[in-house]
């Protein structure tokens, strides 16, 4: 025969409280419907017998999985890292899961990873999607509820992004003050709205004419920058702007084994201020982007979706520049 569980089941705390299935279950869910001596009984009932609801049966009840899914486009990236651990923090606060898909930058393959892991939890946060604005204006409805993370604002969809492009301008002034009138810009991934945002800043300084900057192509990560040193080299710049920081230490290891001296030889600067950038030989000067509150704020939106309460349509933070000894006066 068949061994029978000793564990209490909601038949059990319907029977103990003198209630129906239904009302166990309503009132095990906080729904407000149930009269509060009612709910006080079957809570009652429940903890006398060591009674606790499945979660799989309170997703069922709910029609909610209590899980988010967020799209990430690179997983290594601190950056990225940082806006996860604010997101993740301040879900499991308010009873949430969250579900991470990294796409390692394929844009091809986002429209099909954010409706696959939508179907699977209650909303779906877009972290930094390289996917052109048509295709993203056509995407969001079919994964709603959505929030979009460092993208300029969406059609009634709440995005958080951090203003790249102000950060840039202030990192250009930096070097200008230092006397740098020849500067390598070191562009990232071609998709990235962060990085167009740093293009236009560029061209913006470039039309006043007092300074020169010269693009160089390159991606996200450490290799990427240290494969870019000939280049910035042969370039004859006095300053370089990375995409970011990863980049930006690359090139700095690559160019220190080449004989050249940062800062007297070349200015380097970073972007994010990821923990390792005040640890470089020297010290990286950067933009302090807030990722972790970037992620915060993401999950208020979302958390506000979800459960009806105050909209979020935008929000938009500012990196701080923070200077360090990667940068110095152009050498004479």
């Amino acid at each position: 025969m068949a061994r029978q569980s000793s564990r209490p089941g909601i038949t059990d705390v319907a029977k103990l409280a003198g209630v129906s299935l239904s009302t166990v279950s309503r009132a095990m869910n906080g729904n407000p419907s149930v009269d509060s001596a009612l709910a006080e009984r079957v809570h009652a009932a429940a903890a006398e017998l060591g009674y606790t609801a499945s979660p799989l049966a309170r997703s069922l009840v709910l029609g909610r999985t209590q899980t988010v899914s967020v799209m990430i486009p690179d997983l290594a990236n601190p950056t990225f890292q940082a806006i996860l651990h604010g997101l993740s923090r301040a879900a499991a606060a308010d009873g949430f899961h969250v579900l991470i898909s990294d796409t390692a930058e394929q844009v091809a393959d986002e429209v099909a990873l954010a409706t696959t892991t939508r179907r699977r939890t209650d909303g779906v946060i877009l972290c930094a999607p390289r996917l052109p604005q048509s295709d993203l204006s056509a995407l969001l409805p079919s994964v709603a509820p959505a929030v979009v993370i460092n993208r300029l604002p969406q059609v009634e969809v709440p995005t958080v992004a951090a203003d790249y492009g102000a950060a840039m301008g202030e990192l250009i002034a930096h070097l200008r003050e230092l006397g740098h009138r020849r500067i390598a810009f070191l562009s990232g991934i071609v998709g990235s709205a962060s990085g167009e945002a740093r293009a236009r800043a560029i061209a913006d300084a470039a039309a006043l004419g007092e300074i020169e900057f010269i693009e160089i192509p390159a991606g996200v990560d450490f290799d990427s920058g240290a494969a870019a040193a000939d280049a910035v080299i042969a370039s004859s710049a006095t300053a370089v702007l990375a995409f970011n920081d990863l980049v930006a230490m690359g090139l700095l290891s690559a160019v220190t084994t080449r004989g050249l001296r940062v800062p007297e030889d070349l200015s380097i600067t970073g972007f994010d201020d990821i923990p390792f950038a005040a640890y470089t030989t020297p010290p990286l000067t950067t933009a302090a982007v807030p990722a972790a509150e970037l992620g915060r704020r993401a999950w208020d939106a979302m958390h506000a979706l979800l459960t009806g309460g105050e909209p979020v349509t935008s929000a938009t933070l500012t990196p701080a520049v923070v200077i360090r000894a990667s940068t110095g006066p152009v050498k004479t």
